[in-house]
């Protein structure tokens, strides 16, 4: 939906969390900045910026500027008013597409909890298919009354010594909201259990563990209790790509993370995520991010450079 088309109240609610925001992190710089409330974190970036992750559960509500979210294929644009829900473990390619020294991307962004989520559903009755396999991402229109708490959320950061009792208040508002709002269907299917997609996440997180050994679909598809197809479609239909392509990218990710931070060469961290084949590894590399192994850590340590400047 367009920005023009979207509920200008949410919008105009926007601009007093990303003031809030903006106070908070003005002296910090670019990057993703932790508060004193845990599972609360907000996002600061002067220019147009690319960061490859594996996402955890969340919910990231654009305050200003505007960003783009990439897995595999798919391309989801959001921006101020619009939050992106996160609802399983997902190596997501995040973009900044509009940010200026004089007007930086902000975010807002809040690790989910399942357990929290469950016992609201068990408290409020909320219907759920359990065999249904829901995406495991979406991006949508925020509710004025979930800014609202985003904003009261952030609030509390002034007034510390009331962030112990009031913050878990205010967050269990938030889940409610998403509970019961347009992806509340994809936030139930998270905190169901026995559902199809707390299934396949229970799957995702051995994965992301057990990335570098080779992967046996018959064996995940046991521990779902589904059928090898059945597992297959499901998995698909929750994450956008097949298990062997979910553990490619983990690899990858990996990969790029041991030569950026530990300086290990290409062929070291090929072995050390699995691969058997360096030039395998670098195809597959250059594919992902566009770039050769050691031109691309280059770049980013370019990157890194810049931003400390």
């Amino acid at each position: 939906m367009s920005e023009t088309l979207r509920p200008q109240s949410a919008i105009d609610r926007c601009g007093e969390l990303a003031a809030l925001v903006s106070r908070h992190t003005d002296d910090q710089g670019n990057g993703v900045h932790t508060t004193a409330i845990e599972s609360l974190r907000f996002t600061r970036t002067y220019q147009p910026s690319t960061m490859h992750a594996v996402s955890e559960p969340h919910l990231a509500i654009v305050v200003q500027g505007k960003k783009e979210a990439l897995l595999n294929e798919e391309i989801y644009r959001y921006s101020v008013g619009q939050y992106l829900l996160v609802s399983v473990d997902l190596p997501l390619n995040g973009c900044v597409v509009e940010a200026t020294p004089e007007q930086p991307f902000l975010g807002f962004k809040l690790k989910l909890d399942p357990a929290q989520l469950c016992e609201i559903i068990a408290q409020t009755n909320l219907g759920i298919d359990k065999n249904e396999s829901v995406r495991g991402w979406c991006v949508s229109d925020a509710d004025p009354s979930l800014i609202d708490c985003a904003i009261r959320l952030t609030k509390l950061l002034e007034t510390p010594q009331d962030i112990p009792f009031l913050s878990p208040i205010i967050i269990r508002e938030i889940y409610y909201r998403l509970l019961t709002g347009e992806q509340g269907k994809a936030v139930r299917q998270l905190a169901t259990t026995g559902s199809n997609m707390q299934r396949i996440a229970e799957v995702i997180r051995q994965i992301k563990v057990e990335f570098a050994k080779p992967l046996r679909i018959e064996e995940l598809a046991e521990q779902a209790n589904m059928s090898a197809s059945s597992f297959h479609r499901h998995f698909k239909a929750v994450t956008s790509m097949s298990p062997l392509q979910y553990q490619k990218q983990l690899r990858l990710l990996a990969a790029r993370q041991m030569m950026l931070a530990e300086n290990v060469d290409a062929t070291q961290a090929a072995y050390q995520v699995g691969y058997e084949s360096t030039s395998q590894f670098s195809r597959e590399y250059a594919r992902m991010f566009g770039a050769p192994p050691v031109r691309d850590v280059e770049r980013l340590r370019m990157v890194l450079l810049e931003l400390r400047l």
